[in-house]
């Protein structure tokens, strides 16, 4: 008997694999230039120092590489690693009153290198100096021309970490990225530095001039802030890191199950207390450190389905939980979910009892999609935690019988 074809998987929640998009047939698609993020938990470091000695091997490999912009910041060792390359002239602007040097895009774009290093990604550009309002949008710019692209970024910029950095930092962070600017990035790589070299540098006036260390020193570059921006970056790089292990498993048909972390699976349907196991799928998870998927599998047609407005609403809280939503259609739940947890490197898989007897249980067709699930999962070596549905006390009483899955 042939082996079935797996479920197309829907991600409601998140892109996948960063940088990739697909063309219709017949379509031609340029090629786009290779982009490389250097990323760190806060100044100091050595993301600049990092990208320009990434750009001096390359130079003399001969590649064609030229600064398109790049902001020493007064710190020698790093204005010593821009001798030897080819920069393009900055644009000056006036605004307010005040003199500014930005990147000049349409110089970058004419002289058109195979390499450009371009630093601070989350930079704003003066008003004037161009056609974009931010840097990010001159780099996809120079990605779109063919151009490779290296550069800089802090944790604390990206869209989805902002505002957390500023409550645990008292510190507005006005210039933002969006994470899926650093993610369509095809390298990302952490420079990494512990919150004491960091103070110590900072004292030893390798940062900031001297005026500001201590500032500096007492209010952002504090030693429970620096470890939390820490973690962030590591967090976020492992988040990126498990993306690409995924992803390269999948291309490669892996059939073994790599535990790398704990990625945990709840499947769900309309029925009544889904919710509450959906709760403490979550629980698990937090416990575990893993991520949490949830999947729908509709067997038919799903925008017809009676509970599709059920659905709708766990996919609400599947959102506020951080959870990724995934749908499926199949005629076979049991299956459906193997399949997924196969594909997607699933370690655990958390799933609600059935409410049916014993009787209903023998007159269906087959055994239940439970045992069904746990016997597919055993043969994965994929964890199994069946959980006991639970209803509001009030709930209808003519509902008890509806199928779990």
């Amino acid at each position: 008997m042939p082996a079935e074809r797996p479920p197309e998987v829907v991600e409601e929640g998140r892109a996948g694999a960063a940088g990739q998009e697909q063309a219709g047939e017949g379509d031609v698609v340029a090629p786009a230039g290779h982009f490389r993020i250097y990323l760190g938990a806060a100044a100091g470091v050595g993301k600049t120092y990092a990208m320009l000695s990434e750009g001096r091997r390359r130079l003399e490999r001969g590649t064609d590489v030229v600064i398109g912009f790049v902001e020493c910041h007064h710190r020698p060792l790093t204005e010593a690693l821009v001798e030897g390359f080819e920069v393009v002239p900055r644009k000056v602007v006036e605004y307010r009153g005040t003199r500014f040097e930005e990147m000049d895009l349409d110089a970058v774009l004419r002289r058109h290198p195979k390499v450009a290093l371009v630093d601070e990604l989350a930079h704003t550009n003066v008003p004037g100096s161009g056609p974009h309002e931010k840097r990010w949008q001159d780099v996809l710019t120079l990605l779109d021309n063919g151009t490779d692209v290296i550069t800089t970024v802090n944790i604390q910029h990206l869209e989805s970490l902002a505002d957390a950095v500023e409550q645990m930092t008292g510190t507005k962070v006005r210039e933002r990225v969006p994470d899926w600017v650093v993610r369509k990035a095809n390298q990302i790589e952490l420079v990494d530095s512990s919150p004491e070299q960091l103070r110590r540098r900072m004292l030893h006036g390798n940062i900031y001039p001297r005026d500001k260390v201590p500032h500096a020193l007492t209010h952002f570059f504090q030693t429970d802030n620096l470890i939390a921006l820490r973690e962030l970056a590591l967090r976020f790089l492992a988040d990126e890191t498990e993306e690409e292990l995924l992803e390269h498993l999948h291309q490669h048909n892996e059939r073994r199950l790599w535990e790398t972390a704990e990625r945990i699976l709840v499947p769900v349907t309309g029925a009544p207390g889904t919710d509450g196991l959906l709760r403490r799928a979550a629980r698990i998870a937090a416990r575990a450190k893993g991520q949490l998927s949830v999947l729908h599998v509709a067997v038919g047609d799903v925008a017809r389905s009676p509970d599709r407005r059920a659905v709708e609403d766990l996919k609400a809280l599947a959102a506020d939980l951080g959870a990724h939503w995934y749908e499926v259609e199949h005629h076979d739940p049991a299956q459906a979910i193997a399949d997924f947890a196969q594909r997607y490197q699933i370690t655990q898989i958390v799933i609600g009892s059935s409410r049916r007897s014993r009787w209903q249980e023998l007159a269906m067709r087959g055994r239940p999609v439970v045992r069904r699930v746990i016997r597919k999962a055993s043969k994965l070596g994929v964890d199994v935690h069946v959980i006991a549905r639970r209803e509001a006390p009030d709930g209808p009483r003519d509902q008890e019988l509806a199928e779990d899955l």
